[in-house]
C-alpha cells in the first residue's frame, strides 16, 4: 500500500497522528467485506508468528516514515499482539463492521511495558502513547462549525483524503488521570479518553471495558454515526523514543 507524503514545501516537523491514521484508513482497501466478518479480533486463537489476520492492515503515517511493528507472540498459554515502536507510528486498523445498536460495549486487554519518556497527549510535539484503541465515525459534516470544516479542508489538501467526522480513542497515558478526556492538540474532532497509566499499571495486563455509545454521546453531545474503522495504535514518532506494548482479544458486547 502506498501513502502519499505531505508535499515538502508544506511538510511539518510533527505530523498529527489523528490525520495520519484517518487518512491511511481511508486510503486502504479492505481485504474482505465488513458484513462477512464478526467484529473484534481473537488473537488468542491464532498461532504465534502467524501473519496478521485478514482484514487488518498496518497503516503507516506517511510514505517513508517508520512503521510500528505488530507481531503475534506467545504470552503464557495464549497468543497476543506485540507492538514495537521505534520513533515510529502506524496503526493496525480494520474497516468498521460494528453494529452499535446491538453491541455498544468494547472489552479488551492490553499491557504497556513502561511509560513513554517525555510524552504528553495534550501537546502536539509530544503526542505519543504506548497503547491506544481507535474508533473513527461517519457523520454529517455540514453540521460542523466553519472552523472545523476549514481544518478538515486543510487536512484534505495535505493528506489527499476526507477525514472522518469524528474520532474517539482510549489511551494509556501518565500525564492525566484515568477518566480524563483530552482533545487532540490539533482538532477537537479527535477526542481521547485516558483509561490506563496509573502508578503500577506498567508491565501489568489490564482488562478494560467501555460503552462506546455512552462515551461518544458524552463527549460529542450527539449520538454516534456508523463506525468507519477501528484498530490499535502504538506510536513514538513525536518523542523519538521506543516503546513496547501487548494487546489481547477485542470483543464487542451488548450493553450496558
Amino acid at each position: 500500500m502506498y501513502l502519499p507524503s505531505i508535499p515538502r514545501a508544506r511538510k511539518r516537523t510533527v505530523r498529527p497522528v489523528w490525520l495520519a491514521v484517518c487518512t491511511a484508513l481511508l486510503l486502504s482497501t479492505p481485504a474482505i467485506h465488513a458484513q462477512d466478518e464478526k467484529p473484534g479480533i481473537a488473537f488468542s486463537t491464532i498461532e504465534p508468528d502467524a501473519p496478521l489476520p485478514a482484514g487488518w492492515k498496518n497503516l503507516p503515517v506517511a510514505h517513508g516514515k517508520p512503521t510500528t511493528q505488530y507481531t503475534l507472540v506467545r504470552d503464557g498459554h495464549t497468543t497476543v499482539l506485540q507492538a514495537d515502536a521505534n520513533r515510529s507510528a502506524s496503526a493496525l486498523m480494520h474497516e468498521g463492521n460494528i453494529d452499535l445498536v446491538r453491541t455498544p460495549v468494547v472489552a479488551w486487554r492490553w499491557k504497556a511495558e513502561r511509560p513513554i519518556e517525555g510524552a504528553d497527549n495534550r501537546v502536539g510535539s509530544k503526542e505519543d502513547a504506548p497503547a491506544r484503541l481507535v474508533f473513527t465515525f461517519d457523520g454529517d459534516k455540514s453540521k460542523l462549525s466553519l472552523f472545523d470544516r476549514a481544518k478538515m479542508d486543510l487536512a484534505k489538501r495535505l493528506g489527499g483524503e476526507e477525514l472522518p467526522y469524528a474520532t474517539l480513542m482510549y489511551i494509556w497515558s501518565t500525564t492525566a488521570a484515568p477518566g480524563t478526556v483530552i482533545a487532540n492538540p490539533h482538532t477537537d474532532r479527535v477526542q481521547m479518553i485516558v483509561v490506563s497509566g496509573l502508578p503500577g499499571d506498567a508491565g501489568q495486563w489490564q482488562s478494560l471495558r467501555r460503552n462506546i455509545v455512552q462515551d461518544y454521546e458524552r463527549i460529542f453531545h450527539e449520538p454516534p454515526g456508523q463506525i468507519s474503522g477501528y484498530g490499535l495504535l502504538t506510536d513514538t514518532d513525536n518523542t523519538g523514543t521506543t516503546t513496547r506494548a501487548w494487546y489481547g482479544d477485542i470483543q464487542f458486547l451488548p450493553g450496558p
